[in-house]
């Protein structure tokens, strides 16, 4: 028996109208714009409004995508939202969103980091696929700038705020819908404390002490987390290439988290793929976290010149966490 299929059947993204450069940090924390781009390869970031939380990115996402789709939020079965910034410990962003939206669907979070987008589109196949939904919207929202530290160089240069939306549907609706083949998702959480907000949840509740401290803020071991991104991308990568036998130069598109250029490169020389098949945004927009990947299906899928293309998605975040998929065009 045939599986029923679960398609991406239109995208958008948002990014803030505000741009932080290299520059910019420079007065701000101690480093340059040398530094950065040689470790990371970013040179800019968007950065969302004071007043703008993470609902009202994904909201704008939401509203881009309806319109692109020419559907009403009527229509819309669920709203699956990823994001490591939410609007609150609770309620879910989700539910936020959605009473701005006026949907009178169920909406709920997905928490995996900068894998979000990758368990939140599986999750939306697993409904799809069951029957249980028809249209689903799937969001990943970040505004990580909210839990920065700006004295912290090892860390600030790194992301920016922006988020993304996928329609997921039980039946193609566009000439830029993809179906959603082989996925493998993983998480480690031997490693957690390498990268987290140490304050804010029931182990260490808020205080004066952690305020000044800094510890509501987002803290990275960068050497560890980038051992374990390289290492855990590659063999997510491996074991999907394998489920859905397929070549890796059979892959046609390669979106990968764009966490920093080193990571990429160094998934890049293991599979010898061609570095023109490759999407790439982190010089101007930086981590956008879960929405990173998002980002990149949808500008590519704007512009693609074929529709029946393998494309491989890839991403890895704190957890850690780590997702794979393969998407495929209807000639596929």
């Amino acid at each position: 028996m045939v599986q029923k299929r679960a398609y991406i059947s239109e995208t958008s993204s948002y990014l803030p109208d505000t741009v932080m450069t290299n520059s910019q940090l420079e007065k701000v924390v101690e480093t340059t714009d040398e530094w950065i781009v040689s470790r990371t390869g970013i040179k800019e970031r968007r950065i969302a409004h004071k007043e703008e939380a993470t609902s009202d990115l994904g909201v704008k996402a939401a509203h881009k995508l309806l319109e692109k789709a020419q559907l009403d939020i009527s229509q819309v079965d669920l709203i699956i939202v990823a994001t490591l910034s939410p609007d609150y410990i609770f309620p879910s962003t989700a539910c936020i969103i959605q009473k701005k939206l006026k949907a009178k669907c169920p909406a709920f979070d997905v928490v995996a980091a900068c894998s979000g987008m990758m368990f939140a589109l599986a999750t939306a196949k697993g409904y799809i696929t069951s029957g249980l939904y028809k249209n689903i919207m799937v969001i990943a929202a970040e505004k990580v700038s909210s839990i920065l530290d700006y004295t912290d160089r090892s860390t600030c240069v790194l992301f920016g705020d922006g988020a993304c939306a996928a329609l997921v549907t039980d039946k193609p609706l566009s000439d830029h819908a993809v179906w959603m083949d082989e996925i493998v998702l993983g998480s480690d959480g031997e490693m957690h404390q390498a990268l987290e907000v140490p304050s804010g949840g029931s182990v260490e509740p808020l205080s004066k002490e952690a305020l000044e401290e800094k510890r509501h803020c987002l803290r990275m071991d960068g050497r560890v987390v980038f051992r374990h991104a390289v290492k855990r991308m590659i063999s997510s990568i491996s074991e999907c290439l394998k489920k859905g036998n397929i070549e890796i130069d059979e892959i046609d598109y390669f979106i990968p988290h764009q966490a920093n250029n080193r990571i990429i490169e160094a998934i890049l020389k293991r599979f010898m793929i061609d570095p023109q098949k490759v999407h790439r945004n982190v010089e101007y927009i930086g981590n956008v976290c879960a929405a990173s990947v998002g980002i990149c299906l949808d500008e590519y899928l704007e512009h693609r010149s074929k529709s029946d293309q393998n494309i491989l998605m890839a991403a890895f975040g704190a957890g850690f966490t780590w997702g794979t998929m393969i998407l495929k065009g209807e000639g596929r």
